[in-house]
């Protein structure tokens, strides 16, 4: 099942640590099969707010995110991110392929009380 890193990260100043980390994370990804899928472009918010940039990484599955998360060569580089840029990242597993979110509501109609 595949599964996602993403990112909702506060707009920063430019720094040259900054352009360091986005030049170098990509090879820290590669290696697991990670890709980008959004990196920072233009989002149009539809309900609540979300400020700053979304990033958005894909992988084969849970264990290549977190190898990669993990990865002497990927927490080498986090910190010239952090040190520059506020935000919140999670690790989230996809769905599979044929995913039908009826079973879902099912189970919760099954849940209900009773009228």
């Amino acid at each position: 099942m595949p599964a996602y890193v993403i990112a909702s990260l506060q707009a920063a100043a430019p720094h040259p640590e900054i352009a360091e980390y986005i030049e170098r994370i990509t090879a820290t990804f590669e290696p697991y099969g990670g890709r980008f899928l959004v990196h920072a472009t233009q989002h149009e918010v539809k309900e609540g707010s979300w400020p700053g940039n979304v990033v958005m990484i894909g992988f084969p599955g849970v264990a290549e995110a977190r190898s990669w998360w993990d990865s002497p060569a990927y927490q080498e580089i986090a910190p010239l991110r952090s040190r520059h840029i506020e935000g919140d990242i999670i690790l989230i597993e996809g769905v599979p392929d044929g995913y039908d979110p009826t079973s879902t509501a099912k189970a919760m109609r099954e849940a209900l009380p009773a009228e």
